[in-house]
């Protein structure tokens, strides 16, 4: 399996998940939070903070899927690079509110790790394939 193959998989993970992870949170935003490691859940009108939470989610995923779909690969790196901070941001809030160590950086900060790694990937990829069908330079009049 080729490099590309390989970031188009983990890419379209990426964007699936952050979908899913969205639509769970403005569905069903009170049964969403378990898990995220946060020791206190919002009480009353607090279920709109999570339906934002998941508006966030699916737009990120709807980016990524977009553009994945349209074969901007150097765009798609720099977008995931751009949307790790997002779950390295709520691994900083799960610490800050004083949720658990293991949720910030089991949940967060892999996630985070993981779709770091993949715009990494991706632009390794397009790098290689820059320098590949880079033009020689002209010639100089003598």
């Amino acid at each position: 399996m080729s490099l590309k193959n390989v970031n188009t998989v983990l890419a379209t993970a990426c964007a699936l998940f952050a979908l899913y992870l969205g639509l769970s949170f403005i569905l069903a935003p009170e049964t969403s939070t378990q898990g995220v490691g946060l020791p206190d859940w919002p009480a009353g009108n607090g279920d709109g903070y999570l339906i934002m939470k998941g508006t966030r989610e699916f737009a990120m995923g709807l980016v990524i899927g977009i553009v994945l779909v349209t074969g901007h690969r150097r765009a798609l790196g720099l977008v995931l690079l751009m949307e790790a901070v997002a779950p390295f941001g709520d691994m900083i809030n799960v610490l800050a509110h004083h949720g658990t160590i293991a949720a910030a950086l089991g949940i967060h900060g892999l996630t985070s790790a993981l779709i770091a790694m993949t715009g990494l990937l991706i632009l390794r990829e397009t790098s290689k394939a820059h320098k590949a069908v880079a033009p020689a330079p002209a010639a100089q009049p003598a």
